[in-house]
């Protein structure tokens, strides 16, 4: 599951970048600069990179297009969307290496039963990426992420349901710093 993550990501980026990248050409380009991925027989690269290719598409994040007999890719606006929230989850990651302000973002939500399914993709994204729960519909970030928090907003669909403040002092907070291995 992991694996394929990085292998869509990257065919979106790769999309994206070029803006139109011709399928025949891709798998084995693009992804031999890609050391993250494990060393793989070519066959199975292509294997690979043509079945995520084809969910890309049916989750409409990319188009084909025809042109000389061959076909080509190409980002739609939603994979675009898609590809800029998963870079911003990609950067919060890495954010941990900058000063801490001595706020704390904390993200309050809302969602109703119904959307069960949501909620539960909201919890389990804001924990991927770190952040920690202080009750069910409470989580705390002492770095900035609105920016990801909006897109979340967006592609979830949740706008009025999630808030997210900055908060400059959480009361008995000494467990959250050492959570964040963050100094006082």
């Amino acid at each position: 599951m992991r694996r394929r993550g990085y292998l869509k990501n990257a065919l979106l980026a790769s999309v994206a970048i070029s803006g139109i990248v011709l399928v025949a050409t891709i798998a084995p380009n693009a992804f031999a600069q890609l050391r993250y991925l494990p060393a793989m027989k070519r066959a199975q690269l292509r294997y690979r990179a043509k079945t995520t290719l084809e969910r890309l598409a049916v989750q409409g994040l990319i188009d084909f297009e025809k042109r000389d007999g061959k076909s080509y890719a190409r980002i739609t606006p939603e994979g675009q969307k898609v590809l800029l929230l998963e870079q911003h989850k990609a950067s919060l990651r890495n954010v941990k290496k900058r000063r801490w302000d001595k706020r704390w973002r904390m993200i309050i939500f809302d969602i109703p039963e119904r959307r069960r399914r949501t909620r539960d993709r909201l919890r389990i994204t804001m924990s991927e990426l770190g952040f920690v729960r202080l009750q069910d519909s409470v989580w705390v970030y002492p770095y900035d992420c609105e920016d990801l928090m909006a897109l979340l907003k967006a592609d979830l669909k949740i706008g009025a349901a999630v808030l997210y403040m900055v908060v400059e002092h959480i009361e008995n907070d000494k467990h959250l710093r050492a959570q964040f291995a963050l100094k006082a």
